[in-house]
């Protein structure tokens, strides 16, 4: 029967099919049967108040009500919540019940949930309506969630806590008590973090009689990390384990048990499941942080064995990454308290989580507490790290394979340059790797010299090197265990790709005599404890602001003098009271960001798109994208490596791979599927067909990608690529030219910006310089040189120190500025838009001028106006450098130097006209946007 398609019906149709999936037999008034299921949904049920549009009954009592609304009532749901909650305290026809405390407003596309129970009722939004199983066991346990955390959790036993634990967890109690929906607990690494959680967990599932709790992460290394911390806690008012209390899972496959406690899930996983995918494990090794977000996104859909409120909390580790974008769907589906825990939030991060900040415990706070050690910096430059190198045309030189890295001589065809940030990717020089280390050694021994042992030999202090890429990791193995004199024990790798076990490899690291230095390209980045750890060795350069403190994050662990002996420093005579960063690739001074852009460039790297297939990206941009690659591929490579595709393939060539990727979103093919399900399913309701068109259309697409599962394939496609060629350069022969400890310029200098940034933000609500750098970008033409003038003697009166060349040499020190100021005023305005946001680079205001000036003149000579002459251009460059050191321009200054000398006002009244005055106001405004 083909059903009323009107505005309010479409919303109606919408909702029954909603309930139906979350397990509702959705019924009309005159035909009820309450007996007919667990829970069951009633059509225009008579109140005393007139028929509510859907009565809620969870084993034959009524236990919720539903507003249906319109979808074009989806942005002014909250102006109808009265009259729901009417509704919810109406009398029902027939029975004499109390006030119904489930409470929904929908329009099938948006709805809104509020327990009339909680505290304080609030509207929140839901992702879809929760299982009729569900609302009898809270109708069961007779209290909210919401009012178990605002009334029953008992004081913190602070016994055995640290007091940025203990302050972490009595806020974020605070913070549930309240209902907030989201809260961050920022910790240095090292402080804790993760045992603060897993308290809070405890005391969540023993006093607020929470059902779940979700730790979810990005890897699966940090996954198997949380089980292990889960498996090992012991509260402190029970003297059983954890496990022994509540049950933890961590989810490896699709099936998620139902009778745990604790689930440990990577995001990548916990998408595909809702999804209705399968995930192959080699897909959890990175975090999908890596990832860029390009294209269109396959939303979740609602799976009925992960309902939105199977999970009370979900507790969301290095948060800051890999929750944002397509996988932000995963947290948006469940109907859950979110805890972030970082030690490096972003802006990004402060934003999600409503800046509901309950911990601030920062790594300058955990030194100052002696939770963790403060570290040095010693720089190493070499001169070709600095300057690169050439190799003239027709000398012999090796190549390599990057892959099995076998060599052949070559002859040169063309002079190759290179840059230092070019080794080992393109060009291996075996000598600048040699130099480095050959310092590294030598100056270990001055800044360690407590380390002799009772033989008089040097024991090298446990060192982690971060190198650019696994072969770049074999040269430096093989050239430090060369350059120590020692034997294959002393330095290991530890990689995913390293063919010994590399958990096995790093627990001897963090706990036996050997090795002494490790190697690594992307394992320990983050939730890796290496206590004894005391040097790290930078070869790679990080942009990422945040990664490069995760990185840092390994040495800053402390460690007793008995627990470095135990653990493979018997020499040591003292605790670690500090380790060393040796930065030897500039990775201090480069430029970094808060965090990786939402969206990159099309051009990905081919494992980043094989990667995104792995994890479910579907989109037509990401397939067409793999199936042009492999048509590359599939010229470049020869007959035996095609061999070798087609036997990981399923038996596929790559070019039937390319055409099943290639069909899969081809409208023809979708349009026989439509037309095949219509005609199969003729007469049926248009949301079952919809549903059956879907369907088929995305098993076509998992046919597609179908082999990608198969990491082995995926591994195959990406290195048989890159096994094409490196240079090795043995002609140029490196030197160290710098060496040293940088000094603590940084920190004076970190300080002396942050007491400029706190002065600037404590006045901008009181000095009209500041209000206007502040306001609309077009207020920014009523700068005066005096306001300017102004402010900067206010700041020399009030604060001498930070007279503003002093500030801008200091920003200068922690990041690239672009040009220099002229004078002391050029510097407080560049220093102002810097600080006000208006500008992300530290830039003198005379090359914003220039560079706005020359948009200006670009703009205005294309357009249909006044082309400007070489005396026109003249004088509009004196009136952009007069602005550019005075900050505006009066028609009063053009009787004055440098203008009078060619004849001031009157001569720009001749050259320009009556655009005179509009080319003045012009320019004060564009100039200083």
């Amino acid at each position: 029967m083909p059903r009323n398609q009107n505005p309010e019906q479409i919303a109606r149709d919408r909702i029954d099919q909603l309930l139906e999936e979350s397990g509702w037999l959705v019924q009309d008034f005159r035909r009820m049967n309450l007996a007919a299921g667990m829970g069951v949904a009633v059509r225009e049920y008579k109140t005393d108040v007139g028929p509510a549009d859907y009565v809620l009954f969870a084993d034959q009592k009524p236990v919720g009500i539903i507003e249906a609304k319109r979808i074009e009532e989806g942005s002014k749901l909250s102006s109808h919540e009265k009259q729901v909650e009417e509704y919810s305290k109406s009398k029902l026809k027939y029975i004499d019940n109390e006030p119904l405390p489930f409470i929904y407003l929908s329009t099938g596309d948006f709805t809104r949930f509020t327990d009339a129970r909680d505290p304080k009722p609030r509207f929140r939004e839901v992702f879809t309506f929760h299982r009729p199983e569900t609302l009898a066991k809270w109708m069961r346990k007779g209290k909210s969630l919401r009012k178990a955390l605002h009334n029953d959790i008992p004081a913190l036993i602070t016994e055995g806590l640290r007091d940025c634990q203990i302050d972490a967890i009595t806020n974020l109690e605070k913070s549930f008590a309240l209902a907030k929906p989201k809260a961050l607990v920022q910790m240095a690494t090292g402080s804790g973090k993760t045992f603060t959680a897993i308290t809070s967990v405890y005391r969540l599932l023993k006093h607020a009689k929470a059902d779940r709790v979700l730790f979810l992460v990005d890897t699966k290394n940090l996954g198997e990390q949380a089980e292990g911390e889960f498996r090992k806690y012991q509260p402190q008012d029970d003297n059983r384990l954890f496990p022994e209390l509540y049950g933890v899972t961590r989810l490896t496959s699709s099936y998620i048990p139902p009778d745990s406690q604790v689930y440990i899930c990577t995001i990548q996983r916990l998408y595909s499941i809702l999804r209705g995918t399968e995930l192959d494990e080699s897909a959890e090794q990175d975090n999908p942080n890596e990832f860029s977000n390009n294209g269109e996104q396959h939303q979740v859909v609602y799976n009925p064995k992960l309902p939105v409120e199977f999970f009370d909390f979900i507790f969301i580790d290095e948060c800051h990454r890999s929750i944002y974008n397509v996988w932000k769907q995963v947290l948006d589906y469940f109907d859950a308290l979110q805890v972030g825990l970082t030690a490096t939030p972003d802006n990004r991060t402060f934003g999600y989580f409503n800046q509901n900040v309950v911990s601030d415990y920062g790594y300058e706070k955990a030194v100052i507490d002696g939770v963790l050690v403060p570290y040095n910096v010693y720089t190493i430059e070499t001169h070709i790290t600095k300057h690169g190198a050439a190799i003239q045309m027709g000398e012999r030189v090796d190549k390599r394979e990057r892959l099995t890295r076998k060599k052949f001589w070559e002859t040169v065809d063309e002079d190759v340059e290179y840059s230092g940030k070019q080794l080992d990717k393109d060009i291996v020089n075996p000598s600048t790797i040699r130099t480095i280390i050959r310092e590294v050694k030598e100056q270990l021994k001055h800044m360690f010299p407590d380390r002799f042992d009772a033989e008089g030999q040097f024991e090298v202090p446990k060192t982690l090197i971060f190198a650019k890429t696994d072969s770049h990791a074999e040269d430096i193995i093989e050239i430090v265990r060369e350059e120590f004199n020692e034997g294959n024990d002393f330095c290991k790798k530890i990689t995913y790709q390293s063919k010994e076990d590399p958990k096995t490899i790093l627990n001897s690291f963090r706990n036996s005599y050997y090795p002494r230095i490790a190697v690594t390209v992307d394992m320990i980045a983050t939730g890796t404890d290496i206590r004894p750890l005391e040097v790290l060795l930078f070869m790679r350069d990080v942009k990422s602001r945040s990664y490069y403190e995760q990185m840092k994050g390994r040495g800053t662990r402390t460690c007793s003098v008995e627990e470095l002996r135990k653990t493979g420093t018997p020499s040591a005579r003292f605790s670690k009271d500090h380790f060393v960063i040796i930065d030897a690739i500039g990775v201090e001074q480069s430029q970094k960001t808060d965090s990786r852009p939402l969206e990159k460039a099309p051009g990905m790297s081919l494992k980043e798109v094989l990667e995104r297939i792995a994890v479910g990206d579907r989109s037509e941009e990401m397939m067409t994208t793999l199936a042009n690659r492999l048509l590359r591929l599939d010229k470049q490579i020869n007959e035996h490596e095609k061999e070798q595709f087609v036997q990981k393939a399923e038996g596929k060539s790559i070019q039937q791979v390319v055409r099943m990727l290639l069909t899969a979103h081809d409208p023809d093919v979708r349009d026989d599927i439509r037309v095949a399900v219509n005609k199969e399913m003729k007469g049926q309701a248009p949301i079952a067909i919809d549903k059956e068109i879907k369907k088929r259309e995305q098993k076509l697409l998992e046919e597609s990608v179908q082999c990608f599962h198969n990491p082995d394939l995926r591994e195959y496609i990406v290195d048989v690529r890159r096994k094409y060629d490196q240079i090795i350069d043995v002609i140029n022969l490196d030197s160290v030219t710098k060496s040293g400890w940088v000094k603590d310029q940084k920190s004076h200098a970190e300080e002396l910006v942050n007491h400029f940034k706190v002065w600037i933000e404590e006045h901008k609500n009181e000095i009209t310089a500041l209000q206007i750098f502040y306001s609309q970008p077009y207020r920014r033409r009523e700068l005066t040189y005096q306001m300017i003038r102004e402010l900067s003697e206010r700041i020399l009166l009030e604060r001498p120190l930070l007279a503003p060349m002093k500030v801008w040499k200091a920003y200068a020190e922690l990041e690239q500025a672009e040009g220099s100021p002229k004078n002391e005023l050029v510097a407080l305005v560049s220093l102002i838009r810097r600080v006000a946001g208006i500008d992300q680079t530290l830039t003198s205001y005379d090359k914003t001028v220039d560079k706005n000036f020359a948009d200006w003149v670009w703009k205005r000579q294309a357009g249909a106006g006044m082309k400007f002459t070489d005396e026109h251009m003249h004088w509009l460059r004196m009136i952009k450098d007069h602005i550019a050191g005075s900050i505006h321009l009066d028609a009063d200054d053009l009787d004055y130097t440098p203008f009078d000398a060619l004849g001031g006002r009157g001569k720009m009244w001749q050259l320009f006209g009556a655009e005179t005055e509009n080319i003045i106001v012009e320019l004060n405004e564009v100039l200083a946007a």
